[in-house]
């Protein structure tokens, strides 16, 4: 298991809000469109994106994401940090570019879910036809 204060650690990403640092990361997700991550981002997930609209924090805590990582330098402003304070989201931000924190995220919690092969989950998803 990693949690989401290990996942932090281990990633050098800087905490704006972290309300839950014991919560498990079972997954990762990376999106901008935010109707589109609603439908597919689930419960547990790590969710890498550039976003930084007051409305990310509904997406959160509709899909009970774990976390969400500001990519690519991009830095929450008052508002984003204190809905994120308000509804219990951990937020953090990274200067990495997104392709980077995902490669890294995977090569973290790959191993904890039974496997570490990328072509093997990406095939595995599309069979679940998510």
């Amino acid at each position: 298991m990693i949690s989401v204060n290990d996942l932090a650690q281990k990633l050098g990403l800087s905490a704006h809000n972290l309300d839950d640092g014991d919560r498990e990361v079972t997954g990762g997700y990376a999106g901008d469109l935010l109707s589109w991550v609603m439908g597919r981002a689930v419960s547990g997930d790590a969710w890498v994106t550039i976003m930084s609209n007051i409305n990310v924090i509904a997406v959160a805590q509709l899909t009970d994401v774990a976390c969400v990582i500001l990519a690519e330098g991009v830095e929450p402003g008052e508002d984003l940090i204190t809905a994120a304070e308000m509804r219990g989201v951990n937020l953090f931000s990274s200067k990495e570019p997104t392709f980077a924190l995902c490669g890294k995220i995977h090569g973290l919690i790959a191993p904890q879910n039974g496997g570490g092969d990328a072509l093997e989950a990406a095939e595995a998803y599309r069979e679940a036809d998510c």
